[in-house]
């Protein structure tokens, strides 16, 4: 068979893996995977080019509202179990060195994360795979114990750099740098270089690449990190986050009419949504960055779109945050740059 061949059929592949997670049958998606291994697809391209982009599709699926967050929850399970069989099926003996793969403390999206501990084990590294929201403390204490060549951080949310910050420069302190991925250090990199990371790759296979290429370190040493925090606006607005959004919710609530006739679930997703927004705006004061809260607010936009919700109450609830933060005036420019990106998608 052809590789043009091969690669049209992973595409159907890929379809029909995706209609299995997302009826949570297991048995007929790890049976997929190992009936293609049995036929001679490398492993790491079942990963790479069939569970991966099937797993991207859940997220916009769930984002279109076309699927649920228990059936999003449940294909996530059943990805990780197949993904589990193809590793059992194929071992592979460590010759190229030991890293530690690890999601950032606080980030719950393992699946990449886990994606790129095969691929390296395919790829003939010793790999401890640690799972989920890893604390700096036990992850440096497990470098301790193991001395590994490299660390490879997974971040899936900017929420979580400011977290993710803290494990790099841990882990650096103790002599092992630090490969970054995921959606969550930004496109290119850009928050892995500016958080003092070592490296950074787009992708699982890219990652391998680079630590087999021997590349670490691939970023130069930022000559300052991060002077903006000096002004201590990032830990008042993380401090007063509990009272900000209290009183946030208690305004909107008396300003947005429809909000009168809310269900307890309504009012329960109304309050996770500007949590999110506080999260995202204390982000983007860690890193400096507008446009990470700004292309925030257009997807928040777009998912409360397909789900009926006005773009305007996303404006009303900015506003309405920017007021409670008069203390804080970096915030407030961003909130007024966010309050402009959500007008425009009125």
């Amino acid at each position: 068979m052809t590789d043009l061949g091969l690669a049209a059929d992973l595409s159907a592949t890929t379809e029909r893996h995706l209609e299995c997670i997302g009826q949570a049958d297991e048995y007929g998606a790890i049976d997929l995977l190992l009936g293609l291994l049995d036929e001679g697809v490398p492993a790491e391209r079942l990963l790479l080019e069939v569970v991966a982009p099937a797993q991207r599709r859940v997220g916009d699926l769930w984002a279109a509202n076309e699927w649920s967050v228990a059936r999003e929850h449940g294909a996530t399970a059943v990805s990780e179990r197949a993904v589990a069989a193809v590793a059992a099926k194929v071992r592979t003996s460590p010759k190229d060195g030991r890293v530690t793969v690890a999601c950032s403390d606080g980030e719950y999206h393992q699946l990449p994360t886990r994606l790129l501990a095969e691929v390296l084990r395919l790829r003939g590294w010793q790999v401890d795979f640690l799972g989920a929201s890893v604390p700096g403390f036990h992850l440096v204490t497990h470098l301790h114990q193991t001395g590994p060549d490299a660390v490879a951080l997974g971040c899936a949310l900017p929420t979580r750099l400011p977290r993710a910050h803290a494990t790099i420069t841990a882990c650096q302190a103790v002599g092992v740098p630090v490969l970054a991925g995921g959606l969550g250090f930004g496109a290119g990199g850009r928050f892995a270089r500016k958080l003092g990371a070592d490296g950074w790759a787009p992708t699982a296979d890219a990652a391998a690449d680079l630590l087999q290429a021997g590349l670490l370190p691939s970023f130069p040493a930022p000559l300052e990190t991060l002077p903006h925090l000096a002004d201590a606006r990032y830990a008042q607005l993380v401090k007063g986050r509990a009272g900000q959004l209290s009183r946030t919710m208690r305004a909107l609530t008396a300003a947005y009419p429809p909000m009168a006739s809310y269900s307890d679930q309504q009012l329960e997703s109304t309050a996770d949504d500007l949590g999110h927004i506080v999260d995202f705006l204390a982000a983007a004061l860690y890193v400096d960055d507008v446009p990470l809260f700004t292309d925030f607010i257009s997807w928040t936009c777009e998912v409360l779109r397909v789900r009926g919700v006005p773009s305007a109450s996303v404006v009303l609830g900015l506003c309405l945050l920017r007021d409670e933060l008069h203390d804080l005036p970096r915030a407030r420019d961003i909130l007024a740059e966010g309050i402009e990106t959500a007008r425009s998608a009125q």
